[in-house]
């Protein structure tokens, strides 16, 4: 009996942001805007080099698919947000919730796949130049991509199956503005610690894989670029890769916080202020980062602004 009336709970309540009324106007707008930079950005990123055949290469079709999962992510969590902060009632069912947090965990899981792809690309590139093209071929990279998308969707499905185990009790609100699955675990009836174990261990060996596939494929890129004379090259090598770097750190540090070494009930703000950094931070910089530091894609930019000016 006592099971049964737990599993009578299927609306949530999204506390989001703020309690403070005076903040949510002002709070509401700052987000919109980001937000539709965000998708400006991304999406534009993506026709940039669906229309310029000279970015129909590995780097930039890895470049395009990261500006999809980020335009995707953002999707997932903003719109709801914007919602909560003008809406009376904030509440969501345990079906949206689902999907929601299934969203989420897809874009995330693929974008660290993607993340680790583009590294090995800047690794062949500049190790191997000679055998770059007979190594990092269309096919290659299109299968990279394609099973980073199916290891997040199998990834994202493994973890919404595990939260049908769970019921959930006495309290409804969701201290959180998206559905994330540690504020769910800790709202949990039944004992969460197999789920905990499951977070720890699958999205633990995920970042730890793409993390260490990063650092080595830089690694050898570093000593590569070390042993040239060229200062040009020198420079043109860590503009490349800078910038990749740059978004890895900013991407993996809130993650390895929240679900490799999950924060203390206590600590439901920090969590939150971790989530928006790479829900709706990182897709909106991402874009910038990597467009404002290759020569290419402002090139093709160029292009374009010239044929409609």
């Amino acid at each position: 009996m006592k099971r049964k009336n737990a599993t009578l709970l299927t609306e949530f309540v999204l506390t989001g942001l703020t309690y403070k009324p005076e903040w949510k106007i002002p709070l509401f707008l700052v987000f919109l805007v980001i937000y539709l930079i965000t998708i400006m950005g991304n999406l534009g990123l993506i026709l940039l080099i669906w229309n310029d055949p000279h970015l129909h290469i590995p780097m930039y079709l890895f470049l395009g698919s990261l500006a999809f999962v980020d335009a995707w992510i953002s999707s997932t969590v903003t719109p709801k947000m914007l919602v909560n902060f003008l809406a009376k009632s904030k509440i969501i069912s345990l079906s949206e919730c689902m999907i929601q947090f299934f969203s989420f965990a897809f874009g995330g899981t693929t974008e660290c796949f993607l993340l680790a792809a583009m590294a090995y690309d800047r690794y062949v590139a500049i190790c191997k130049p000679l055998l770059y093209p007979v190594i990092m071929t269309n096919r290659l990279s299109t299968r990279l991509i394609v099973s980073s998308f199916v290891c997040g969707i199998l990834h994202a499905l493994f973890h919404d199956l595990f939260l049908f185990r769970l019921t959930f009790c006495n309290s409804n609100t969701i201290h959180h503005f998206y559905c994330d699955i540690i504020p769910l675990f800790k709202m949990s009836c039944t004992d969460p610690s197999m789920n905990f174990l499951m977070v720890f261990i699958s999205s633990g060996s995920i970042q730890v894989f793409s993390i260490l596939t990063v650092l080595v494929s830089y690694t050898f890129v570093l000593f590569t670029v070390l042993k040239t004379k060229s200062v040009k090259n020198i420079r043109k090598a860590f503009s490349t890769c800078g910038a990749h770097l740059f978004s890895v750190s900013l991407y993996y540090g809130p993650l390895l916080f929240m679900y490799v070494c999950p924060a203390s009930s206590e600590a439901d703000d920090q969590d939150m202020m971790d989530s928006l950094f790479y829900t709706v931070i990182i897709p909106l910089l991402n874009p910038i980062i990597y467009s404002l530091r290759n020569k290419q894609v402002i090139d093709s930019l160029s292009k374009v602004l010239k044929k409609h000016v």
